[in-house]
């Protein structure tokens, strides 16, 4: 079976779980911001979205982060490792790219339901 975690577009899902695993993206509610506030928006919005579909950061595989300036980087990680389960660290990619609008970064999951 697949659920499928309606998004604000009805097109998308910000999230899928089949058979165990829990597939998410989430970009920042808040577009005002810098990459460290967009970052840490966009991690609450994962943490809310694993919860839903049960499970949490402690689960997570492996993250893709896409952000729109490389040298911004740092601002990102510093979010990160604020935020990150540092006893249960998920693998972790970082990809410089072109986003949409104000949109500074989207963050990709996938996590082990509980």
């Amino acid at each position: 079976m697949i659920k499928r975690y309606t998004g604000t577009i009805p097109t998308r899902s910000r999230a899928v779980a089949h058979d165990g695993i829990v597939y998410a993206v989430a970009t920042a509610k808040d577009k005002s911001g810098g990459l460290y506030a967009q970052t840490k928006d966009a991690l609450v919005q994962i943490d809310a979205t694993l919860a839903e579909a049960g499970s949490s950061k402690s689960r997570i595989l492996r993250t893709t982060v896409y952000i729109t300036e490389m040298k911004n980087k740092p601002e990102m990680d510093r979010a990160w490792d604020e935020w990150v389960d540092r006893e249960n660290p998920p693998q972790r990619a970082c990809i410089g790219v072109v986003l949409w609008d104000k949109d500074l970064v989207e963050i990709l999951v996938t996590a082990v339901q509980e």
